[in-house]
């Protein structure tokens, strides 16, 4: 913001005095200078003081040619007339003679060396012609010779004042000031002295001495429009931005066209915007922001400033109207660039996201941001090699740019190389121990690599709940009715009511629970809806229930809204996979919480009561352990719901083939070295048998290199081996299972969803037992499919079931056929009775309640005790709010995503966009279960 620095003198004030003193009373009016046809010519007909008098008149009345020509005659007349010469020096002035001008008043100053008036004007012809000493000097003299003559002094001052505009200019700033002080004392009231004198202590950063000299000025000459805006520009600078605003306006009252001062209210109005909306008054945010626009119309930072506000308030459209005009409006704002990017990633526009942050990077090379998130966007597309490249280009750029460690580690797990990506989320949380996506995503790649028996596994995860749960504050009163009988309330929060694995199984809840005694209500955070979501809601809507949409909502806000819908019984779906909700969990807002299906093991959270499991993937004596208590459905823990674009099961491959072909479309984070190493053995015993593995980084060359790399060392030669990449529509890859005779399931994470869309298209599936929940998702679901001859004790005997599949092709043949109605029949296709299992167990869970016997009271009560010397988590009482807070789940936009720009100092937008990651920084975090 500029200084709007009057500077007085050059095209400023000009000098003027009034003729005091010697014009003489009024004489009739003169006539125009053209004399009538027998009327004898003006200097003809008046002499001596008659014609000083009436000359007088005609200056008066810029009649300038008429004028002279009456005192040259009185000059004729007498030469020694000392008024005559003034008047005819101000005559040649008026009509840009100055020498001659000059040479009468240097005339009337000859015959009288005390004449204040032609000394005055001598000071002006020397003002005009740039002389400032000499004019100073003429002004002097003649206040010298009559003290009283204001015209004099009031000239002084105002080349005092230029004086000391062209020696601060020249930098003697000092020498400047005082020639301003001077001039104030010739003249008080001379305003632009003290607005000059402002200007020079706003640049010396003295405000205070500044202010007041504005205020004098605006004091002296309240139309003084330059005043009120340097005003403004210091209350400004002030965060004063009220002062600051009404300064401007009063400027903009008397100068409705200073372009300065609309520029400044512009930017003014646009900081005020900011911070109402930092304070939560996002509304009276946008309210500013427009009002800035009123003022400068094509501002783009207001116009980008309402961009970051509707992305806010989940308005994209119109956040992506006000991007677009700020880049037009300066097309050098990369962070406009670099914002649309991220609504369109959001919104699965991949190719327009690319677009839009390239856009940003060609303004801005190092923008780590862009690069960021283009890295964000290829690994999403499987691009690894070149979102690696991006993505560490982004930390070079920012060494301490923690989101890009995330991100680069949620790369290497989604190539497969777990432990590359553990350091990689670790050198997050070294430079931001809060960060809440590397934290999750941490725990979730130990699953890969660790048993979940690890004690290891399990204090990572107890560490993180409690350190999570003291972000939060909790709810530990609830007034929900204790009765052991009532129709319930169940909360099912989740982001993955959309065409995602997760999906598959939670339809049957949906579809299928009494909402006469056990109403829904659905808190969805999906990113962005599908027609599966639309499916759900209606679903949900037309049996009673309710459907909240908390995309983007404030988890804390999410927790209030749950205390307000009465839930009894929350349940979380998520996990620590991508986009959960467990900073709501950690509110609390329910008495009862449940966590279930998304993550297979403990969440770590202390105030998640249970997680629902069964027998076969959690059994009784199992040596893992959970924060949470289990809770044991009698059949699956899982209910699948087939999709309805699976398509026909084709025939058994082999029989048209001649050979078998093995194959999984589990991630490559789940087939680790171990399992490549049981399937080489697999295949090598198979002669001529193939392994098909569809996976999305296998568009990557040097990720499909290195594992045919892999297999090629462990005996298998690569031309057995097809590599598919990601197939988006869910038909061709449902179909894609038309391929494979044999599915082998991985270890020791195994599959869930890939499982049993192996097993509806027909292909049966091969797994292995194990100690741990990741370890038997797939021996709970093939028990209870029939399958339980399919489940290894251990990797020789995961061989042996996998050969003896492979060497009847007329049973694989007969059982394919069989499939899929021995699955639709089973337990794990079963809606009606698995809900019925699960509202027995709901009740069951209520009743403990009602009883007093709230498992998360007492992890709670024993996190305390153990941390006394800690700060206690904080509690809210029944009566009590959740106070407002802006928190950034992943998968959710951070205000550091969309941030505002300030006006003086524009601001990177840097919000999360997870997979995990948003605005700005996109940022990726947990994958689901597959």
């Amino acid at each position: 913001m500029a200084w709007s620095e009057k500077v007085v003198g050059n095209g400023r004030e000009r000098d003027s005095i009034r003729d005091n003193g010697f014009l003489n009373g009024s004489q009739p009016s003169p006539s125009t200078s053209g004399s009538p046809v027998g009327v004898a010519p003006v200097h003809l007909r008046f002499e001596g003081k008659d014609a000083i008098s009436y000359a007088n008149i005609l200056r008066s009345r810029n009649k300038f040619v008429d004028a002279l020509a009456l005192y040259e005659s009185v000059l004729e007349k007498d030469s020694s007339n000392v008024e005559a010469h003034i008047g005819k020096g101000i005559c040649l002035q008026m009509q840009n003679m100055a020498k001659l001008a000059f040479d009468s008043f240097a005339e009337a100053i000859r015959l009288d060396p005390q004449n204040a008036c032609a000394l005055t004007y001598c000071g002006i012809l020397y003002k005009e012609e740039g002389c400032l000493v000499e004019a100073a000097e003429s002004y002097q003299k003649a206040l010298r010779a009559d003290p009283t003559y204001k015209p004099a002094a009031e000239c002084l001052a105002i080349v005092l004042t230029d004086i000391g505009t062209s020696l601060k200019l020249a930098g003697s700033v000092q020498e400047g000031i005082q020639k301003y002080y001077e001039a104030l004392k010739i003249d008080p009231h001379y305003a632009p002295a003290y607005y000059n004198l402002g200007v020079v202590y706003s640049e010396m950063m003295q405000f205070d001495m500044a202010l007041n000299c504005y205020e004098k000025a605006a004091l002296e000459r309240p139309m003084y429009a330059e005043a009120y805006c340097n005003m403004g520009v210091i209350y400004k600078n002030r965060s004063d931005l009220e002062s600051s605003i009404a300064c401007y306006e009063r400027c903009l009252a008397v100068s409705p066209n200073f372009e300065i001062a609309k520029n400044n209210m512009a930017i003014a109005l646009t900081d005020l915007g900011t911070k109402v909306k930092l304070e939560g008054d996002i509304s009276q945010g946008v309210a500013y922001y427009k009002k800035a626009l009123y003022y400068n119309w094509h501002y783009a930072d207001a116009m980008y400033n309402l961009g970051v506000a509707y992305g806010e308030m989940l308005e994209f459209d119109m956040a992506i109207v006000f991007y677009e005009l700020a880049f037009h409006f300066n097309p050098q704002c990369a962070e406009a660039c670099n914002n649309l990017g991220v609504i369109y990633k959001d919104r699965d526009n991949l190719d327009k996201a690319v677009e839009c942050y390239q856009l940003a990077l060609s303004i801005k090379p190092n923008f780590s941001q862009s690069l960021n998130n283009l890295g964000v966007v290829y690994t999403v597309q499987g691009k690894m090699d070149a979102a690696a490249n991006l993505i560490e280009k982004a930390i070079v750029a920012n060494p301490t740019y923690a989101e890009a460690y995330n991100n680069l580690g949620v790369l290497y797990r989604d190539a497969g190389n777990i432990s590359l990506a553990i350091d990689a989320y670790e050198q997050c949380l070294k430079i931001d121990p809060d960060s809440r996506n590397a934290g999750q995503n941490r725990l979730l790649a130990m699953n890969y690599i660790n048993e979940g028996h690890d004690d290891k596994l399990f204090e990572a995860h107890r560490e993180w709940g409690k350190r999570f749960m003291r972000l939060y504050p909790q709810y530990t009163l609830w007034d929900n009715p204790k009765d052991l009988e009532r129709p319930l309330v169940i909360g099912y929060v989740s982001p993955d009511f959309f065409t995602h694995s997760v999906s598959y199984f939670i339809e049957a809840p949906l579809v299928y629970h009494d909402y006469g005694n056990y109403k829904v209500v659905v808190y969805s955070a999906v990113v962005k809806a599908d027609a599966k979501t639309i499916k759900f809601k209606e679903k949900v809507i037309k049996k009673g229930g309710l459907w909240r949409d908390i995309y983007g909502i404030d988890e804390k806000k999410v927790a209030s809204m749950v205390r307000e819908d009465k839930i009894d019984i929350l349940v979380e779906l998520t996990g620590h996979t991508a986009n959960n909700k467990l900073g709501m969990m950690a509110c609390r807002p329910a008495p009862i919480q449940v966590t279930w299906i998304g993550y297979p093991n403990t969440t770590g959270l202390p105030t998640i009561d249970y997680r629902i499991t069964d027998s076969l993937a959690d059994p009784p004596d199992t040596k893992q352990r959970h924060v949470e208590e289990l809770v044991r459905l009698p059949e699956c823990f899982l209910c699948y719901t087939p999709s309805p674009e699976a398509g026909p099961i084709s025939p058994t491959p082999a029989l048209s083939n001649g050979f078998i072909t093995f194959g999984s479309f589990n991630n490559l984070a789940k087939i680790t070295p171990k399992v490549l190493q049981v399937w080489a053995k697999i295949l090598c015993a198979v002669p001529n048998s193939r392994l098909v593995v569809k996976c999305k980084p296998f568009c990557c060359d040097s990720v499909r290199e290195r594992f045919l790399s892999t297999l090629e060392q462990l005996g298998l030669e690569p031309l057995r081996v097809d590599l598919l990449p990601l197939i988006l529509l869910n038909h061709d890859h449902m179909q894609a299972y038309s391929l494979m005779d044999i599915s082998l399931d991985t270890f020791p994470y195994a599959g869930t969803t890939t499982t049993c869309e192996s097993l509806y298209m027909g292909v049966p599936c091969v797994t292995m037992a194990g100690s741990v929940h990741a370890h038997n998702v797939g021996v709970s679901l093939l028990s209870k499919v029939g399958l339980g001859r399919l489940v290894a004790k251990d990797e020789d005997e995961y061989v042996q079931l996998a050969l003896q599949l492979a060497s009847d092709v007329t049973a694989l043949s007969d059982l394919r056929a069989s499939l899929r109605d021995l699955m639709s029949k089973s337990p794990v296709c079963d809606g009606a009775n698995f809900i019925r299992s699960l509202e027995s167990t709901y009740r069951n869970l209520w009743r403990r309640y009602c009883k007093g016997d709230v498992p998360s009271s007492r992890h709670i009560e024993m996190l305390q005790q153990s941390v006394v010397t800690e700060e206690p988590a904080i509690k809210i009482s029944e009566q009590a709010r959740i106070t407002n807070s802006r928190e950034s789940p992943p998968g959710s936009i951070k205000i550091n995503g969309f941030s505002p720009l300030t006006s003086s100092m524009p601001k990177v937008s840097t919000s999360t966009c997870e997979e995990n990651g948003g605005p700005l920084n996109q940022n990726i975090s947990s994958s689901k279960l597959s």
